[in-house]
């Protein structure tokens, strides 16, 4: 009995699981970390019928082995070799045979004390330091397929760090697929999925309620969520009353698409389906177009459409509709009659998912459902509002400013919304709700309809005459002011520039008014000069700072590009995208009014030997992802895709805290719908950051600015302009230096000299293969800015670039070659085009 005994008490240390990791351990295949409740384990496993090796995290308390987070997932191990330790650095790091880098988590670890890796009862793998025990790292943070509950998805102001799921290539591979799952927080905050750049399902907007499931409703009363929604993180995540059940919940984002929460059953042995989408065709984004709304119940009915319109509106394509298709969506009914001002009014769509809130506003205080009504009424771009009462702290109202789409009704959110339609509508609707009227009565109303719209357009003729002979006098009025509100219609003086009523927030500044703030644009507050004119520095009469951008009488950018820069930039609202003020017209000048961003622009600083220093590589790649956040934004998440078409660092702005705002939209082009390329007779740009199909053919696309973004990229890794010149090779641009290092597996060697203490070798090489891809050649080869982002946040494997283009400098007699001066925003270049005979 003792032998045993003692052999028992000697074995014992080796087989107790712990849920920690010291820098003197190392973790090896076929070993393990538990959980302190047994709740989950960490280790090596084989997915499916593959032979590879993952380090992952799964339930211990499911009897089917069930991965909710993969480290290497990109990067298998092809044996059993694998080894998880931490370095001399305090970094996680996972090895093969090879002592091959397989991951890390990569953190700054400061001071000199050790971490230690532990694995929490919730499924977060955390690494911690010191003796408070401060998190540097977390798995929770970088998700793979899976949301455990606790988990946010969303995204952190203050560090940048977006959290998203992402799907599984296979059931056998764990490599990042082709499924998204997100949280959005422009507009209103919603849940979406994409498949690659398309977005395909998404929820309604935030707040939510919770979500019920017939064969759980015991669980259901149980769900809730939280919802994170202030300056410094819009994120979400969920949880169950009952903590037992955090060993068995989740919610996946399989290799098909399909986003499921998931229960596990210890009586089945199997998991069961708590709630999933999209399930039916009216799951589909924008199933039935602009200004339809899905009715799911009509999903499976031969006979009945699911696709109906909303009030006021009627088929775009009456013979699609026929064919049951609604994706082209429906229009207004009465198209010639106004909606402001006109009799218009709102009518109630009951038990709705509420539309898309990317142009979706909440107001700023609490209202109610009538003062909601008179506040979205007021204003002629207002299109629809909810009243919604959100956790019992009052009532808010979401109002949206643009098209409505992606409306289902009878959905789980049941809000209730109401629709602007205009008079003649609303006098129908009125009509039914009150019951049946006698068609005296509704003669009578058409009548009067009528002609009180012939009497408000009489009436609005008859004002904008006698306003504009009066306008002078007004202006004389107005002159001592120092700014005033244009109302839902501004005109400025020397040009009527009608401003969109969306942006009421939007000012016309006094001459005056600058004149003042500028102290009579004197040259100790000039803060930049470009090709359209000059920058200065002013504080207005409250000490709001602002920069005035002055355009010169001899500056290439012209009436058309002010009023362009101006509708535009009114209609963005990004943080990585400069903010206007307002604007000035009066006489010659043409003035636009920013916000003051003390730091300059980011020229200012990477190509300066000693301001260079002051962006350490940790602030660049911060800037790098704010730059490519703007661009998406651009290109995708804004309701129109924008062509910027002279991105440059110069014109990358840097606020107080060295954040990035792209500025100088004078030459922005609109897409509409499907347009995805345009052309141009009239180059305009910067040498330097233009692609070759914009220079040579005068064609551009989203993929011109994702040209561009690739040499900002460089330069901000190099401290280098495109244009400068090197001494073993001087016709070689940056892009062909860099190109050349490439090849030769020497990328490293064009790194800034200010970064070299700081910079992380493996990020650097991924940023400049990123940029390299970004200026190829053909534009077809180049990503997207959505995937750019992915590269940049996830430790994706990125393809091989192809040569890029404008590898050599041209001789300097060429066209646009000027010795000693930068080319500026404006350049006209005369194209020669080939035509076959």
């Amino acid at each position: 009995m003792v032998m045993p005994l003692i052999l028992i008490m000697l074995f014992f240390p080796f087989c107790t699981s712990l849920d920690t990791l010291t820098a003197d351990q190392s973790f090896k295949d076929g070993q393990s970390l538990i959980s302190s409740k047994n709740n989950f384990a960490l280790g090596f496993f084989s997915p499916g019928n593959s032979s590879y090796r993952y380090l992952g995290i799964w339930f211990v308390k499911v009897a089917k082995q069930t991965i909710v987070w993969v480290a290497n997932r990109n990067d298998p191990i092809i044996d059993s070799s694998g080894v998880l330790s931490i370095n001399q650095y305090g970094n996680l790091v996972l090895h093969d045979s090879s002592n091959r880098l397989l991951w890390s988590t990569n953190v700054s670890v400061q001071g000199t004390t050790s971490s230690v890796a532990q694995l929490q009862d919730s499924g977060n793998l955390v690494l911690v330091q010191g003796n408070n025990k401060k998190v540097i790292w977390q798995s929770f943070d970088h998700p793979t397929d899976t949301q455990l509950p606790r988990m946010r998805l969303g995204f952190n102001r203050i560090t940048g760090l977006d959290r998203f799921l992402t799907s599984w290539k296979s059931q056998d591979d764990p490599g990042t697929g082709d499924y998204f799952h997100k949280l959005i927080s422009t507009g209103s905050p919603q849940v979406v999925l994409y498949k690659g750049s398309t977005l395909y399902w998404r929820s309604g907007p935030w707040p939510w309620p919770r979500p019920t499931s017939p064969s759980s409703a015991t669980l259901s009363s149980r769900f809730n969520y939280d919802i994170f929604y202030n300056e410094d993180e819009v994120s979400c995540s969920y949880f169950f009353d009952d903590p037992s059940i955090i060993s068995n919940s989740r919610l996946v984002l399989d290799n098909s698409g399909l986003l499921q929460h998931l229960l596990w059953n210890d009586v089945d042995l199997q998991w069961k389906e708590f709630w999933s989408k999209p399930k039916s065709p009216c799951d589909n984004y924008g199933h039935c177009g602009a200004y339809g709304k899905c009715s799911p119940e009509s999903d499976n009915s031969f006979n009945k459409f699911e696709c109906t319109c909303l009030p006021g509106y009627e088929p775009k394509s009456r013979k699609n509709w026929y064919d049951r298709d609604g994706s082209e969506g429906c229009v207004r009914k009465q198209l010639g009659l106004s909606m402001c001002g006109n009799g218009e009014g709102f009518v109630k769509v009951e038990r709705l998912k509420g539309p898309d809130s990317l142009n979706a506003v909440w107001m700023d205080k609490s209202l109610s459902s009538s003062e909601c009504e008179q506040a979205c009424l007021r204003n002629c771009s207002c299109t629809a509002f909810v009243s919604v009462n959100i956790d019992g702290n009052g009532t808010r109202c979401l109002a949206w400013y643009g098209e409505l789409i992606d409306i289902t009704e009878n959905s789980f959110q049941k809000w209730d919304l109401y629709v602007r339609v205009d008079a003649t509508e609303l006098a129908t609707y009125t009509r039914k709700s009150n019951g049946f009227l006698g068609h005296k009565r509704q003669l009578a109303i058409t009548i009067i309809s009528v002609m009180v719209t012939l009497f408000l357009v009489c009436l609005i003729a008859y004002i904008c005459l006698t306003k504009k002979k009066r306008k002078t006098k007004v202006k004389r009025k107005l002159h001592n002011q120092s700014l005033y509100f244009t109302g839902t219609k501004g005109y400025l003086e020397g040009n009527e520039l009608e401003e969109s009523s969306r942006h009421p927030d939007l000012l016309i500044f006094d001459l005056g008014c600058i004149v003042a703030a500028t102290a009579n644009f004197s040259p100790i507050n000039k803060l930049g000069q470009g090709g359209f004119g000059s920058v200065f520095k002013g504080q207005l009469s409250n000490g709001q700072q602002v920069a005035v951008k002055r355009l010169s009488n001899s500056s290439g950018q012209g009436i058309e590009e002010f009023k362009n820069e101006v509708m535009l930039i009114a209609k963005l609202q990004h943080r990585n995208l400069v903010k206007l003020f307002g604007c000035c017209i009066q006489g010659e000048e043409k003035m636009l009014i920013y916000e003051y961003m003390p730091n300059k622009s980011l020229n200012y600083f990477i190509f300066d030997h000693t301001r260079s220093s002051l962006l350490n590589w940790g602030k660049r790649f911060e800037i790098i992802i704010g730059i490519a956040r703007g661009i998406l934004y651009l290109h995708q998440d804004s309701r129109l895709i924008i062509i910027h078409r002279d991105l440059k660092t110069s014109n990358v702005l840097l606020d107080g805290e060295m954040n990035p705002k792209i500025s100088d939209f004078g030459t922005a082009r609109i897409f509409k719908g499907d347009q995805i390329q345009d052309k141009t007779t009239r180059v305009i740009g910067t040498y330097g950051y233009m692609s070759p199909e914009y220079v040579i053919f005068g064609k551009f696309s989203t993929k011109s600015d994702v040209f561009s973004f690739g040499v900002i990229l460089l330069e901000i890794i190099s401290g280098k302009k495109n244009n400068s010149s090197y001494q073993t090779h001087p016709s070689l641009t940056l892009i062909g230096h860099v190109w050349e290092l490439w090849r030769e597996d020497r990328a490293l060697d064009i790194v800034d000299s200010s970064i070299i203490e700081s910079f992380v070798s493996h990020e650097v090489l991924r940023c400049i293969q990123i940029g390299l891809l970004c200026v190829q050649e053909d534009a077809a080869d180049r990503p997207t800015m959505f995937a750019i982002l992915l590269m940049l946040s996830c430790e994706t494997t990125l393809p091989s670039p192809k040569q890029p283009a404008f590898i050599f400098r041209r001789p300097t007699n060429d066209l646009g070659s000027v010795t000693g001066k930068e080319f500026y925003s404006i350049n006209d270049v005369t194209l020669t085009m080939f035509e076959a005979r």
